[in-house]
């Protein structure tokens, strides 16, 4: 390997985090989530030698991830009938915590009837990002996506009470 394809592989290993909540957030299913991981593994592969270096790592990857993702489930969309309330596995590791574990399902089952941009809000919101850095990232400004962000969650909350979930 040459010393790019290490760096690449170094990059992605401390940042596969990312990924995952990414693939999560966009796929209902197990199989779904890691053809998504691969795919935007994949294109930041094929982007990377175009990074700059202007941003941190993480900022581009964001925004490779997010655009691969939604191309990815229109993609999928055409291909796939979902199942809302299909059983969730989850692909980080974690201590399980039934409760939590409850509580998690049914926010992804809830974020499952978001579109694509409400659903990388919420990626970004649970992120720690700032409304500046989601605006950056989604290329809005700061009020429009601090307004976006804020009816997202609302509907997050009316899908969940529709379902009758309480937390």
């Amino acid at each position: 390997m040459n010393r790019s394809e290490i760096e690449f592989l170094r990059l992605i290993d401390e940042n596969k985090g990312i990924l995952v909540k990414v693939s999560r957030m966009y796929m209902d299913d197990h199989e779904g989530r890691q053809d998504l991981y691969q795919e935007i593994v994949f294109q930041l592969w094929k982007s990377y030698a175009t990074f700059k270096q202007e941003s941190k790592f993480s900022t581009w990857m964001y925004r490779v991830a997010l655009n691969t993702a939604m191309v990815f489930l229109k993609k999928e969309k055409k291909h796939q009938i979902y199942d809302a309330l299909e059983e969730r596995h989850d692909l980080a590791e974690e201590m399980y915590d039934s409760d939590r574990d409850e509580q998690l399902k049914v926010f992804y089952q809830a974020v499952q009837e978001l579109n694509a941009i409400e659903k990388a809000l919420i990626f970004l919101f649970l992120e720690g990002q700032s409304h500046r850095e989601i605006a950056e990232n989604l290329g809005i400004s700061e009020v429009n996506a601090r307004v976006k962000l804020n009816r997202t969650k609302e509907r997050i909350q009316q899908i969940i009470k529709k379902y009758n979930y309480e937390f």
